[in-house]
């Protein structure tokens, strides 16, 4: 039997370790997760949260034979009272051996599904996890994090994206260099971090703060040291072929912010790329930081993945 990318875990909440004021981690079990990828990184994942009554409607999800996109498209075609609400997470500790899975959770009240139900969460709760299958021959789905052979990075998000951010840190070898810019809403919100020794982490209390505001600032003042201390690279970047550092397209409310290079091995091994920078959380913010890095630093654009998880003002589209 051939095995999908991605398959529906059943699990139940094991564990429940508050981390700081707005995050908690919801550790799952459940035997099914001794077959869970560990490709880790930024490695996407989704969440179907219960009803109230801990009942989840069977679309077919948890038939092993049927691709995502088959059971996905009966769930979309639900009623709202039917249809569970789904989430996009990122995995920030898989231990199949242990049949076990972190999940970090940013609490910012109970308006959403997500924050509602990490808020009153309880050991034993069933939640259903849709993750990579280790049995299946494709691997690396859901991955965005592809730096190639560079070795200098800029790594910079809000709240939403400190799991995927800490797990690629924690991964990053020992002679890669760069910056790292967490925005999260407390001081106290700054999580533990082991990062290697030429990669420079900052965590930016918002405290009340416009969103985005001290990211923004963060990332420009990484650009004028990039400037001042590359004055020969940057002028090199600014003469860069149009293909690369032409005029963005705007995107609009109703599209999808997503967008990462491409990451053939083939293509990895001509280029030898020597930057990268990954971006992701609240999008109109990483859509100015992108068009800052393109337009203005002269980064090539296929050196930039860039990653809206949610927009002000909206939930995220399931």
């Amino acid at each position: 039997m051939s095995h999908h990318a991605y398959r529906t875990f059943r699990t139940t909440v094991a564990r429940l370790t508050p981390l700081s004021p707005n995050f908690t981690r919801v550790t799952l079990t459940g035997e099914e997760l001794q077959h869970f990828g560990t490709d880790g990184l930024d490695q996407r994942i989704k969440l179907m949260f219960p009803f109230r009554d801990g009942s989840v409607t069977d679309v077919g999800q948890f038939d092993e034979t049927q691709n995502q996109s088959e059971w996905y498209r009966r769930w979309r075609e639900l009623p709202d009272e039917l249809r569970n609400p789904i989430r996009t997470y990122t995995i920030r500790a898989p231990r199949p051996w242990d049949r076990e899975i972190d999940v970090d959770f940013v609490l910012h009240g109970t308006d959403g599904p997500a924050s509602a139900w990490a808020t009153d969460a309880q050991v034993g709760d069933p939640l259903c996890v849709v993750g990579p299958d280790a049995r299946s021959e494709q691997r690396g789905s859901g991955i965005e994090w592809r730096p190639g052979s560079a070795i200098s990075v800029l790594i910079a998000g809000d709240e939403t994206a400190v799991p995927a951010i800490c797990s690629i840190v924690e991964s990053l070898d020992d002679h890669v260099t760069g910056e790292v810019c967490i925005e999260v809403p407390v001081a106290a919100d700054a999580l533990p971090l082991r990062a290697p020794s030429g990669v420079r982490v900052t965590w930016l209390p918002r405290n009340g703060a416009v969103h985005g505001m001290r990211l923004s600032a963060a990332v420009h003042a990484w650009g004028r040291e990039r400037a001042a201390s590359a004055v020969e690279s940057a002028a090199a970047s600014a003469g860069a072929d149009d293909t690369t550092t032409a005029e963005l397209p705007d995107v609009t409310d109703d599209e999808v912010l997503w967008e990462v290079p491409e990451a053939a091995p083939t293509a990895l091994a001509t280029e030898q790329k020597t930057e990268y920078a990954w971006l992701a959380g609240e999008a109109g913010t990483i859509t100015a930081l992108r068009r800052h890095l393109v337009r203005n630093l002269g980064i090539d654009r296929r050196s930039i993945a860039f990653m809206g998880y949610w927009r002000a003002g909206r939930a995220e589209a399931s």
